[in-house]
């Protein structure tokens, strides 16, 4: 059975771009186009993977990577954060959580920037998935 990957991302084109890549590489695609969409759809799906954008409407990816990381149900589940909100920032946000307060969490298993080349997410579903 193909594995399932769930995509949280809110440019309806980005979507279509890595639920494309997701089919052609042998991976079921699972979409959600905000963090609450994505948190219902984990609970409901549960995905072997999740690619994450940052910047979204209603539940931003960086609190959704956190609640992610820090729930014992799904800090698991491995995450590919793919954003046009470069890594460095990521990483700070997260510090600056953590440092009022909030559990540390562990980088994601990847980050690419966007635009991405379908070549190299499909390296890196790869490399995770198998």
């Amino acid at each position: 059975m193909a594995k399932k990957v769930l995509n949280v991302e809110d440019d309806v084109h980005t979507r279509i771009f890595v639920s494309t890549v997701l089919e052609r590489n042998g991976y079921t695609p699972i979409l959600a186009k905000d963090g609450e969409e994505g948190m219902r759809k984990i609970g409901e799906e549960r995905p072997d993977l999740i690619i994450l954008d940052i910047l979204m409407p209603k539940e931003c990816g960086i609190k959704m990577y956190r609640e992610l990381k820090t729930d014992p149900s799904f800090k698991d589940i491995p995450v590919i954060i793919l954003s046009a909100v470069s890594k460095r920032t990521f990483l700070r946000s997260q510090e600056a959580l953590t440092e009022f307060g909030d559990e540390t969490v562990p980088e994601p298993q990847a980050y690419l920037e966007k635009p991405v080349e379908p070549e190299d997410l499909a390296e890196i579903l790869k490399k995770i998935l198998g």
